[in-house]
């Protein structure tokens, strides 16, 4: 009688992955690929890149739509050391001459002035962005203007301590009158092109002359 050939026996060894993992042990989960790294959050309470709360971007016919006061004009683009910059006024009260000041650095960053072109200084209270700024120590808020890539914002009692830029805006926001008559022939020596004052007509003619 012929003989059956058995059936090989597959052990279970030399059988393929299971389907599923034996009694007992879990089936180790695969790891993620990693993405991108996200970037470092900013400082807790601080703003991120220094621009003094950046302004929104709008074309020249929107700003001119929203800002019918008087506009700014375009200093030249180079300036010798020895010339003498010009002087706009804006009209302005000591409660408006802030707002006044900020409009006029729009401005000038929308006629195509870079940030670090500009310095402003305030003669009554600071602006925010400098307050701001000051609370992280007079080292890092003095830092960022030695950078010069944005625009800084500055009080007069410690405004000698600012190097000149080609536009200086000056806003009389208050103060004293001994303020405003030491802050604006220092603001004037440090204008390389233009200098804007934003506050008191008769205040500042006073101080300056009337020929501003």
């Amino acid at each position: 009688m012929p003989l059956i050939p058995e059936e090989p026996q597959i052990h279970e060894s030399a059988q393929g992955p299971r389907a599923t993992p034996a009694s007992g042990r879990t089936a180790p989960t695969p790891r993620p690929v990693p993405g991108p790294r996200p970037a470092a959050p900013p400082r807790p309470g601080r703003p991120g890149p220094l621009r003094p709360t950046p302004p929104v971007q709008r074309t020249p016919r929107d700003v001119a739509a929203a800002k019918p006061g008087p506009s700014v004009p375009a200093a030249p683009a180079t300036v010798t050391g020895s010339a003498t910059p010009q002087i706009q006024l804006i009209p302005a009260s000591a409660e408006g001459a802030l707002d006044a000041a900020e409009e006029a650095v729009d401005l000038l960053l929308d006629s195509g002035r870079a940030p670090g072109d500009v310095l402003v200084i305030t003669t009554g209270e600071q602006h925010p962005w400098a307050a701001h700024e000051l609370s992280f120590g007079e080292a890092s808020y003095w830092a960022q203007h030695d950078a010069g890539d944005d625009v800084f914002y500055t009080e007069a009692s410690v405004a000698g301590r600012a190097a000149s830029r080609p536009v200086v805006v000056v806003a009389v926001n208050g103060g004293s009158d001994a303020a405003a008559a030491s802050a604006l022939p220092l603001a004037l020596t440090r204008a390389g092109a233009l200098l804007i004052v934003c506050g008191d007509p008769q205040q500042i003619n006073s101080v300056l002359g009337a020929g501003v």
